[in-house]
């Protein structure tokens, strides 16, 4: 019999247990999540290159991006992964500031150990720190922004320029007025239900990034079925299904006895398709969208009625290119009704590169629900990486639908948490108080990374902004073009409020969660024995 705890276990099940086997390591692993992350932090952030096990290549600095394509295997570290996660599904952007903030969290926490606190204690410490931050996060907001000032473009741009140049530094200037015009063409009148899927992004190879454009509408990247390629103020009929012969639900059996038969039979079918499709075109549909087949049959009678065609497959795209021209789609080839039919200002084939695509456009005047960017670079992982800083910018447009407060950006409105927590830690009397400082002292990873990411002496920046606000000048950041430190509003560099106090609360709570782990217990793998590995160095454990 195997002595102690092992004796419950399955062999092959392995247990950890103490404070070095256990609470260490999962700091260790997590410090290192956060190093590989944090030197893409900002606008100065390097960009990582991720193959996949699929050998598909990422060149990007999305946190998101990285993390989802590296699958990472340690427990502790996964879960600091899910709280990035997260954070990207519901804000959209901050994924990066969760894992560097949990990261230093977790190496303040190692500190705190080493001076002799129980995990107990630093957790309670946390705790009560990350309940006074989300008190505190509210009283240096810098700017609100009403419903109004959703339908204002410079007041929109304020917001959605910072989160844009986090990601493409330089290009800011050009791809932020092109998310705010395509938000703009789609906002609701209540902000607050502003969809992300209404904002579509079209990529094509070639080009220049600043030869993207915007259209109101939908952009279909191939060509038309037929001969058919414009159509203007065109009604638009929406369809599920294929436009071919009509087969009955049921299986049946046609005797054919003789060659006139036949040629009876195959006049009956041409006549039934010219009947549906004449019945179409009468009711004044001059754009058909389909989903199934399109017969050679069926191509002649449209390009004879001068019918535009185009097929679509996915089931989701139908469904917009019905948002987009207002109309409804059928899943039988019957004539649509009024209340069915959609419109589009002007239907039209371009050649963009050497693509063909199909662009369905509304005046100013006609209302849509779908905008398309059509976005143009020389690479595909530019124009993914790029896609990906334009999805940054309309999911702020969507928080700030929801919330409209902003904080100073550029590291200040850390800084001065930093600042205003640690004043809390000292009215405190009990242990925690060293826990809640060090929690003060993790926001000063921000403003230190973006230092160091452009190159700036870390240490001598940060005293520089503690000077400032204990003046009072809660509104200063890093200027990294200067290297020195100015007013973030002046600058117009702002993060959003929602985005901080979130990206805080995910990360303090997944930290708490960890740092309650005193033992593993992790069972033998299945699958049955395992290939012997290659010999590694003589350091490394086998």
């Amino acid at each position: 019999m195997r002595a102690g705890i092992p004796q419950l276990f399955k062999g092959g099940t392995k247990h950890q247990t103490g404070l070095e086997m256990t609470v260490r390591r999962n700091i260790e692993a997590c410090v290192e999540l956060a190093k590989l992350t944090r030197t893409s932090l900002g606008p100065n952030g390097m960009n990582k290159m991720v193959i996949n096990h699929l050998d598909k290549l990422f060149v990007t600095s999305d946190a998101a991006t990285i993390m989802r394509e590296m699958e990472i295997a340690h427990a502790a570290a996964k879960m600091v992964v899910m709280a990035s996660e997260m954070q990207e599904q519901e804000i959209g952007d901050g994924s990066n500031f969760v894992v560097v903030f949990a990261g230093e969290l977790m190496h303040k926490a190692e500190g705190l150990l080493d001076m002799g606190l129980h995990p107990a204690e630093i957790i309670a410490g946390y705790e009560l720190a990350a309940k006074k931050v989300s008190e505190l996060i509210d009283e240096i907001a810098v700017m609100k922004l009403d419903t109004k000032d959703m339908f204002d473009k410079q007041k929109l741009l304020t917001g959605v320029t910072s989160a844009i140049a986090s990601k493409q530094y330089g290009n800011e200037k050009f791809l932020a007025p092109l998310v705010v015009d395509a938000c703009l063409a789609v906002m609701p009148k209540n902000p607050a239900n502003f969809l992300v899927d209404n904002v579509r992004i079209g990529k094509l190879l070639g080009g220049s990034i600043y030869q993207s454009e915007l259209v109101k509408g939908m952009v279909i990247p191939h060509d038309t079925t037929g001969t058919v390629k414009e159509a203007k103020k065109a009604k638009v009929a929406v369809y599920t299904c294929g436009i071919e012969p009509s087969s009955t639900e049921t299986k049946g059996t046609v005797l054919i006895e003789n060659a006139q038969d036949l040629m009876n039979y195959s006049e009956g079918e041409e006549k039934q398709l010219m009947t549906m499709i004449k019945s179409i075109k009468d009711a004044g549909v001059s754009v058909i969208v389909y989903n199934g087949t399109c017969t050679d049959m069926a191509k002649h009678f449209l390009d004879k009625f001068g019918i535009l065609s185009i097929k679509i497959s996915s089931q989701h795209d139908i469904r917009r290119m019905g948002r987009a021209v207002n109309a409804t789609p059928m899943v039988k080839l019957d004539p649509p009704s009024a209340e069915e039919v959609g419109y589009c200002s002007h239907v039209f084939v371009r050649e963009m590169g050497l693509d063909k695509i199909t662009i369905f456009q509304q005046d100013d005047k006609d209302a849509t629900q779908l905008a398309t960017i059509v976005l143009r670079g020389s690479t595909q992982n530019i124009l993914n990486d790029v896609e990906r800083a334009l999805d940054d910018g309309v999911n702020v447009i969507r928080a700030m639908g929801r919330d409209g407060r902003f904080l100073a950006g550029a590291g200040a409105s850390d800084i001065e948490l930093a600042r205003r927590l640690a004043a809390f830690a000292d009215s405190r009397a009990g242990l925690e108080q060293y826990a809640v400082r060090a929690f003060a002292e993790a926001f000063e990873v921000i403003p230190r990374v973006l230092a160091e990411n452009a190159g700036l002496t870390a240490m001598e920046i940060v005293s520089q902004l503690y000077a400032e606000h204990e003046k009072g000048n809660i509104k200063v950041g890093i200027d990294i073009e200067e290297g020195t430190i100015r007013d973030s509003v002046a600058a117009e560099v702002y993060d959003h409020l929602n985005a901080k106090a979130t990206g805080i609360r995910l990360a303090s709570n997944a930290v708490i969660t960890i740092l309650r782990v005193d033992q593993i217990i992790q069972s033998k793998q299945a699958g049955g024995p395992k290939p012997p590995k290659n010999q590694g160095h003589w350091d490394d454990a086998d």
